[in-house]
């Protein structure tokens, strides 16, 4: 009985010692002597017993606060706020597991308000900020991630009711965008697109998560955040022109065809989608090599035709719709030519009368087609031409239409030259004289737009 009173009264000192450190500690603390408040709380930790008490932890945890905070003791300890906020995880981890009822427990750190962990956070925002506007974006990124943990952590012991800290995630993301880390930006506006949140400029950063899961080449996580964009910005029209376009690049024609159908009958007088939906449907149906065309070929076609016409309805000025709908015509002229010129004399047999009018027939049907494109050609050069400066596109459609009424108009002049020996060959000066008439139109029309070809350039 003695021994064990003896041994109990020797505790005890030791009890008052470790008590008289610790208070020490806070005085020191409390008087702002922060090198001396340090020394003194790593003494008191760095005894095994000492190490059970959340008090000493919590202490340790509010002196690193004060020495990351002041300006001139924090470059002699670089890492004062992972000390302190691994003290103030050891403190909480320790109250936890000494206290079952969770209103009772970390009560020095209510006491406080929690303000170490707030010192904790606004030090690393304010770090944060000032490296991203040093243009230190790795360092800001660094230290805005350690913010969003101080954030993490108190929103996992109820300490904040937010769940998403919006802002210092955006700049998280911004500064590892700018840090050239895109996979990290992806994580932090994820986690903002994932919540729907709405702000000032949050529309780019949805449109982002959706290009770069595009170019991942992850077309589910893509049009995922194309369909929260949509949701959380339904007034934006780069939804609908980024799902098509991903669509054409990463999709098949028949998913591509489906998303347009949609988007017209819920937009049906969009001159864009229906210009855009026409070029992609002709390109799909046609092949200058007929050989090499799909076998609904001819359905394809004509679809994109009543597409174009329904586009060129809504705006009949619109350059590219009438180069698009003279070109189809114009293929079409083109299709026939070749049927005519497959029909050839063979093994040095001459044309039957027969062959010779399908020819007549054929050559006809060419410029008739032909004469049909025309007046597109013409819209689109007139459209343009009355313009300022071409941008480079606009050049080449210009120039194009140019040169295929050159063509078309060529064309015409070497039929109208063989009618022309035909009727010399009967004598019928008449209609020599109205064929040398109509071919010096066509020849003059042809120099006409020879030049203005010539011209674009240097007038656009």
């Amino acid at each position: 009985m003695k021994k064990v009173l003896l041994l109990a009264l020797l505790a005890t000192p030791g009890l008052g010692l470790y008590a008289q450190k610790l208070d020490k500690a806070k005085d020191y603390l409390t008087k702002k002597k922060l090198t001396e408040a340090k020394t003194e709380i790593d003494n008191v930790l760095t005894v095994d017993k000492n190490q059970s008490n959340s008090e000493a932890w919590y202490t340790k945890a509010k002196i690193y606060v004060a020495i990351a905070n002041d300006s001139t003791l924090r470059s002699a300890t670089p890492d004062a706020r992972e000390v302190s906020f691994e003290a103030l995880k050891k403190y909480m981890e320790m109250e936890e597991a000494r206290e079952k009822d969770a209103t009772k427990r970390n009560l020095l750190l209510t006491m406080d308000n929690s303000q170490p962990l707030l010192d904790l956070y606004s030090g690393y925002s304010s770090a944060g900020a000032t490296f991203y506007n040093a243009g230190n974006f790795n360092d800001a990124l660094a230290n805005f991630k350690k913010c969003l943990g101080i954030f993490d952590f108190m929103s996992s012991k109820k300490l904040t009711n937010l769940s998403l800290d919006t802002t210092t995630t955006l700049y998280a993301g911004i500064s590892a965008e700018k840090a050239s880390k895109p996979d990290e930006a992806a994580v932090f506006y994820g986690k903002i697109a994932d919540a729907k949140a709405k702000g000032e400029g949050f529309a780019e950063l949805y449109k982002w998560l959706a290009d770069y899961y595009r170019q991942k080449s992850d077309i589910a996580t893509a049009q995922k955040y194309s369909a929260l964009g949509r949701e959380v910005y339904p007034g934006d029209s780069f939804w609908t022109g980024f799902e098509l376009e991903m669509l054409r690049e990463k999709g098949s024609k028949e998913e591509l065809f489906k998303k347009y159908d949609q988007v017209l009958t819920e937009d049906p007088n969009n001159h864009l989608f229906l210009f855009n939906y026409a070029v992609e449907v002709y390109q799909e149906g046609y092949n200058q090599d007929a050989t090499k065309r799909p076998a609904n070929s001819k359905e394809l076609i004509a679809k994109a035709s009543d597409l174009i016409k329904k586009c060129l309805t809504l705006k009949p000025d619109y350059p590219n719709a009438n180069m698009v709908m003279g070109q189809i015509i114009y293929n079409q002229g083109v299709d026939i030519n070749n049927e005519n010129k497959a029909i050839r004399p063979q093994g040095g047999v001459k044309l039957s009368a027969d062959q010779l009018k399908k020819k007549e027939e054929l050559r006809a049907q060419v410029v008739t087609k032909f004469d049909e494109a025309a007046p597109y050609f013409e819209k689109v050069a007139s459209a343009l031409e009355a313009q300022g400066k071409l941008k480079m596109d606009d050049k080449d459609i210009l120039k194009n239409s140019l040169d295929l009424m050159i063509t078309i108009n060529e064309e015409k002049v070497s039929q109208l030259e063989q009618k022309k020996n035909a009727a010399e060959a009967k004598k019928n000066a008449a209609e020599v004289k109205n064929l040398d008439a109509e071919i010096k139109k066509l020849s003059d029309k042809t120099n006409e737009y020879t030049e203005k070809f010539n011209n674009v350039d240097r007038k656009h």
